[in-house]
């Protein structure tokens, strides 16, 4: 959603005044992820980007940073470091953080839009992710073609297939190999995602009669409202009907489940968020601007979680989790 806009002139009854009526707040449980993410700087322009991340963006982290960030995982030991962006294959320190944050934590992830990762050196790269056993979480937005390109650009879907392949071929999304391929789809408009698991076994058919893939698990979440999205909602004149949707949608059996529970966000320039949305919004962790290299472990169970009402589409049917 844009930043100021007044979600009460929308119909919408405030997050934070939902979860105060329902005598509910959101503090954090046990943090055990550590999210680094590497900067908006991507290949490719999606219409339901939260952050606006595209070629036209600069930023990128730098190694000064990833230093800061490996000095925190040796104090606090994440059980599981999840590598974001835009697209992280475009930071070319990515190997060097990969084989630095290997030692520190039992699982690491890489977010690859697919793309991103045949417009870097793919083989060296694969090979990268085999020896250090990254799981790979691939955006696939759907099995249609036309909804896919709709949504990501022409010529997306060969890309992504090709990858796809490549990654199976190298052992990724196998039964019984240990190397673990799954996907996110988001709806290509202002609508909620079907029921993971209708969708998750709807795309295993389509993925294995089309192009003969396979994949380990599929994961279905709402857009966030915010950054190209939020934008494409507010000039298709769909921004009042999307947030009372959210809001209709709200599920407080997701509350105790949220990602920012167990999760710090570290955008591309080293400060502290709650969660990934809320960095694409510029709210930092807790409502203070904090730097990693402030912070000697992570927070203590309780500590609050700042929050806003794009967190509507974290806690629509079965949420973020």
């Amino acid at each position: 959603m844009a930043r100021g806009q007044n979600t009460q002139s929308l119909g919408v009854e405030p997050f934070a005044a939902r979860l105060a009526r329902l005598g509910r707040s959101l503090t954090r449980g046990r943090t055990t992820i550590l999210q680094i993410n590497l900067g908006p700087l991507c290949n490719q322009l999606c219409r339901h980007c939260h952050l606006d991340a595209g070629p036209h963006r600069k930023e990128t982290m730098s190694l000064e940073t990833m230093g800061h960030i490996l000095e925190f995982a040796r104090r606090a030991r994440p059980e599981l470091v999840d590598i974001t962006g835009g697209a992280p294959e475009l930071n070319r320190h990515l190997p060097y953080l990969i084989c630095s944050l290997a030692p520190l934590a039992p699982k690491l992830m890489v977010r690859t839009n697919l793309t991103a990762l045949a417009e870097t050196s793919t083989e060296e790269l694969i090979r990268l992710f085999r020896t250090n056993g990254v799981v790979l979480v691939a955006s696939f937005p759907s099995s249609n073609p036309a909804q896919l390109e709709a949504q990501r650009g022409k010529g997306i879907l060969g890309k992504s297939v090709e990858m796809l392949r490549l990654l199976n071929q190298a052992g990724y999304g196998l039964p019984d190999s240990g190397l673990e391929l799954d996907l996110v789809s988001n709806p290509s408009g202002a609508f909620l995602p079907p029921r993971q698991e209708k969708a998750q076994e709807k795309f295993r058919q389509d993925l294995e009669r089309k192009w003969g893939i396979c994949f380990n698990r599929l994961f279905t979440f709402a857009n966030v409202p915010l950054g190209r999205f939020g934008a494409w909602l507010i000039g298709t004149g769909n921004l009042q009907s999307y947030m009372q949707r959210l809001a209709f949608a709200f599920n407080p059996c997701t509350l105790d489940g949220l990602m920012c529970r167990s999760l710090v966000s570290v955008s591309w320039d080293g400060h502290l968020f709650d969660c990934d949305f809320n960095l694409a919004e510029g709210l930092p962790m807790a409502g203070v601007k904090r730097h990693i290299s402030e912070l000697n472990g992570f927070p203590e169970p309780g500590t609050p979680i700042a929050v806003a009402d794009h967190c509507y589409a974290c806690t629509a049917g079965s949420g973020f989790t």
